[in-house]
């Protein structure tokens, strides 16, 4: 292998034959360690010489249209433009404003680990796949599949990192648990003493990311892309919400689809469309340092260490180290400001910053101490308000597609997120699920400037922070959405949770008194949470009494006609039958053509041409756009969006009708799956609805926001003699896991239809068609590969042991047949309980799996267990809900009555 000055040398030999050969050693000679370009000039078959002949971005060069116009030519832009050639689509046309490779691609840790959640890991796995197949092709990429370390320092880390093992080995990535003698021998250099144990991952790597980025580049334009360099979109043209054409500095050219491949740059490029496209990342300050021994050259093969509880991670680099981080309080770059002209040069090296992690990794690997200056490196990039890429077709513009949001490393995601959008473009849909990365997971707030420099303050650090099972909330940028009740919730002991920048009440402590410091969420744990009891006590409320929950963050969508449009527009998209009388409600799904879930939603017929959809909180953006899409082309179906204007309180439990029959002096003895408008104390037109979301008896209250708060005072002040109290979310979740309720983006998807999930009985394939019939038609017939089943935990103690929390897997038989989606604890049952999906064991391909019957599931030789943080834990599974998690309320002419008690006149 060549020195980095022996590499330089070789491309200034060549330089004068290749215009981006100049560039590329001017490159090399001035930039960092990934400035490495031996990748393309290696003896043997490695020889291949890159061809470029790059332009020069005059007009002259820009064709005048083209099918699919990217804008950025990193590592991951260049992905999507090669799997689109590799699909057969030739006309591709990349814009970048600078030269290939210069933005945030040219910085990088070049690690790729596969120790992630699942749905991260597929793309990952993809990636590595995809590289080692560029070195097959003789491409010096410098992939090294050295495998890796993670450690623990803490018991807490260790079941952390034992959990992720156990759904890992599961589904065929190898990892083990190894100790210290074991540690010592994969990396001699580590400090283990104060380790509380380890995971090696053998199959992560590391490789070269400007040598993958360049090398997409030139596969992408031998397959027919072109590239244009310095050359910057200006404006993305609409017609319609439709992509038209991309203007530019250099000419307008028109184009069917566009990809925001920006980078640093994406957010500010969504904003040059109209309408303004939401791309909501920001970057932040990422530091790594590099330094070498002029006495020892490290192994090549040196596993990457990721000190998590450090919050530092080290790699081989060159002979010596590369030390990076994940630091809990970051800074946003540039200021926060935009993204200056030169921003190579507002890049500073903040030693002060970047000391304590230094200090942490020279703990861990005592040899840093003899090794030479360390050099520091800024190297910003884009993070996301939940850590996640953001991917897909944007809800404003119709073909106009991100892949953004690195959140640190562009290269690991680089491979398999190009293959995922492009199919995404040729399929018309996603080819595998996306939903945790999907750009309509957002709504306007998120992508509020202010909002993103507070919020990556945070996010960089909690990349390698414990995230306890809905208990490690979001620290700022908080208390921006909320409901009308927030502040008296609050002032009751309310502890709040975030969802869609939604806050809402986790639970209330009910040892809080007013005036005293408002109660915060505790330390997390995967055991027993710490505030259980008071959930309990929620829980008895509303199997007893009246429990009070604020629901407002559900989304809600009017939709409306002039005759009767509307009906049939729903009806083509809902698989339940939707015309049902004026103050009926339909529990329904909306499907994809697979049969998948799209939504699932319960829908109000207000009038005979309106209608009413309550759907998940996540799903404000994206069920929205999704209807959007499929609007009647002579516009006589509109939908409205109206989330802020009703908040919805739940009042759950068996006295429930009473206190609402007090409260609003009216017969509200409704019909399951009904609803009625009333006036509740002084306020009018309260939509009233008989379902919980709990699966016990009550009603949904939708309240005119400005009458929110009288509401709610009134059900506590007369519910008080009812045993009315608050209830928070997580109640309500454990409550809905143990009436074995699917919800949405945990046991429903756009994977999973409604057969598979138990909720057959909600598809009416007798009426005409709807999206989906013929592939749910079709499952009925055969029959379903996958079944959503309830468990029950029958050998745990809840006080002793870790908790399941989503995402363990299910065993038959010590053969691995599916994953927890939810799990919780059962109140009535006085257990642990899940839901989870279970195939036949083995195969991979669901299209070649045997049928899943209820015999298959139910059969007395079967053994189910749950494997939690490496634990076997024996389940009992269920078809339905236990019987005995059912009571049913008790009924009696004489209506429960408050005792009133008369003072006693003063003689």
């Amino acid at each position: 292998m060549l020195s980095l000055c022996g590499r330089a040398v070789l491309v200034k030999q060549w330089s004068c034959q290749n215009e981006f050969l100049q560039m590329l050693y001017k490159y090399v000679s001035t930039q960092g360690p990934q400035g490495d370009s031996s990748a393309y000039f290696s003896d043997g078959p490695r020889s291949q010489k890159l061809s470029w002949s790059t332009s020069t971005g005059n007009n002259s060069l820009l064709p005048k249209q083209a099918q699919v116009v990217i804008c950025g030519a990193g590592t991951v832009a260049n992905s999507v433009a090669y799997h689109l050639v590799q699909s057969g689509w030739h006309d591709i046309l990349v814009l970048e404003q600078e030269r290939i490779g210069s933005g945030t691609s040219s910085f990088g840790s070049g690690t790729l680990g596969l120790f992630k959640p699942m749905a991260d890991r597929h793309l990952i796995m993809y990636s590595i796949k995809l590289y080692r197949q560029l070195e097959e092709l003789g491409y010096d990429i410098g992939l090294k599949q050295c495998g890796s370390l993670n450690l623990a320092q803490t018991k807490d880390r260790m079941i952390s990192l034992r959990r992720r093992m156990a759904y890992h080995q599961a589904t065929g990535l190898h990892c083990e648990v190894v100790g210290s003698n074991e540690l010592k021998k994969l990396h001699p250099y580590l400090r283990t003493e104060d380790l509380v144990g380890a995971i090696w991952v053998p199959e992560d790597a590391v490789a070269k990311p400007q040598a993958v980025c360049y090398v997409l580049a030139k596969l992408a334009r031998e397959g027919g892309a072109r590239y244009v360099e310095d050359c910057q979109v200006v404006q993305v043209l609409t017609e319609n919400a439709r992509v038209k054409a991309v203007a530019t500095n250099n000419g307008t050219v028109l184009c069917e689809y566009f990809i925001n491949c920006a980078g640093m740059w994406a957010r500010e490029l969504g904003q040059r469309c109209s309408p303004k496209v939401r791309v909501p990342a920001v970057p932040a300050e990422h530091f790594y340092a590099t330094t070498a021994s002029p006495q020892l050259l490290l192994d090549p093969w040196l596993p990457c260490v990721r000190d998590y509880d450090a919050h530092t991670y080290a790699r081989e680099w060159e002979g010596g180290f590369m030390v990076g981080g994940f630091e809990k309080e970051a800074k946003p770059a540039f200021g926060g400001g935009g993204i200056p002209e030169e921003w190579r040069n507002r890049l500073p090296q903040d030693w002060a910053h970047f000391k304590p992690l230094w200090e942490k990794a020279v703990h861990r690997l005592p040899i840093l101490n003899d090794m030479a200056t360390p050099i520091l490196t800024n190297s910003p990039d884009n993070f996301t308000p939940d850590g996640k890429w953001i991917l897909g077709e944007t809800p404003e513009v119709d073909n106009y597609f991100v892949a953004v949001g690195m959140n640190g490393n562009s290269l690991q995601g680089a491979g398999g997120i190009g293959k995922a959008v492009a199919e995404w473009i040729i399929e018309g849909e996603p080819t595998t699920e996306l939903l945790p990365f999907s750009v309509q997971r957002f709504i306007d707030l998120h992508n509020n400037r202010q909002y993103l420099q507070e919020r990556a303050r945070e996010i960089v650090g909690r990349h390698y922070s414990i995230l306890y099972p809905h208990q490690s909330e979001y620290k700022y940028a908080r208390k921006l959405r909320c409901s009308p009740l927030y502040s008296e919730l609050e002032s009751r002991g309310a502890v709040f949770g975030t969802r869609m920048g939604y806050e809402r009440p986790l639970y209330f402590d009910s040892t809080y008194k007013r005036g005293d410091p408002l109660p915060e969420m505790p330390r997390g744990s995967f055991y027993k949470p710490k505030f259980f009891d008071f959930m309990r006590e929620e829980y008895l409320a509303c199997r007893e009494g009246v429990g009070i929950i604020d629901m407002s963050s559900f989304s809600k969508i009017e939709i409306k006609s002039s005759g009767t449009e509307v009906v049939d527009y729903l009806q083509k998209l809902c698989s339940n039958d939707v015309n049902i009388p004026v103050g009926g409600i339909s529990h329904t799904g909306m499907q994809n053509e697979r049969g998948g879930y799209e939504n699932d939603c319960m829908l109000v017929r207000k009038t005979d041409n309106s209608y009413f959809m309550v759907s998940p909180t996540s799903q404000q953006t994206r069920i929205f756009e999704w209807m959007r899409r499929h609007l009647p082309a002579n516009r006589s179906v509109g939908i409205s969006d109206l989330t802020s204007m009703y908040t919805v309180i739940n009042v759950v439990g068996p006295k429930a009708p009473d206190l609402m029959a007090e409260l609003s002096n009216s017969d509200v003895n409704l019909h399951p799956f009904t609803y009625k408008q009333i006036n509740v104390g002084y306020a009018s037109d309260v939509m009233v609805m008989a379902f919980t979301h709990t699966g016990e008896p009550g009603y949904c209250l939708y309240v005119p926001s400005e009458y929110a708060l009288h509401v709610y005072e009134q059900l506590m002040m007369i519910g008080h003699d009812y045993g009315a109290r608050d209830v928070g979310c997580l109640t309500q979740r454990f409550m809905r896991i143990e009436r074995f309720i699917p919800f949405w983006g945990e046991e429903l998807t756009s994977l999973v239809t409604p057969f598979e999930a138990g909720s057959g009985f909600r598809v009416k394939l007798d009426k005409e068609y709807f999206i989906g019939k013929f592939a749910l038609q079709r499952q009925k017939e055969q029959g379903v590969t996958k079944r959503l089943v309830l468990f029950v935990l029958e050998d745990i103690d809840p006080d002793k042991h870790v908790w399941p929390w989503g995402g363990e897997p299910l065993y038959r038989n010590n053969e691995f047949v599916g994953t927890v989606t939810s799990a919780g604890y059962g109140f009535t049952l006085d257990k642990l309980i899940c839901l989870g999906y279970i195939r036949h064991p083995g195969l991979t391909n669901s299209d070649s799996r045997p049928i899943v019957t209820n015999d298959f599931i139910m059969t007395r030789n079967a053994k189910y267990e749950v494997d939690i943080a490496g634990q076997r834990v024996t389940a009992k599974p269920h078809m339905h809900v236990p019987f005995f998690t059912t009571v049913k309320r008790k009924t009696s002419d004489n209506r429960y009555r408050p005792t009133i008690i008369k003072e006693k006149s003063v003689q």
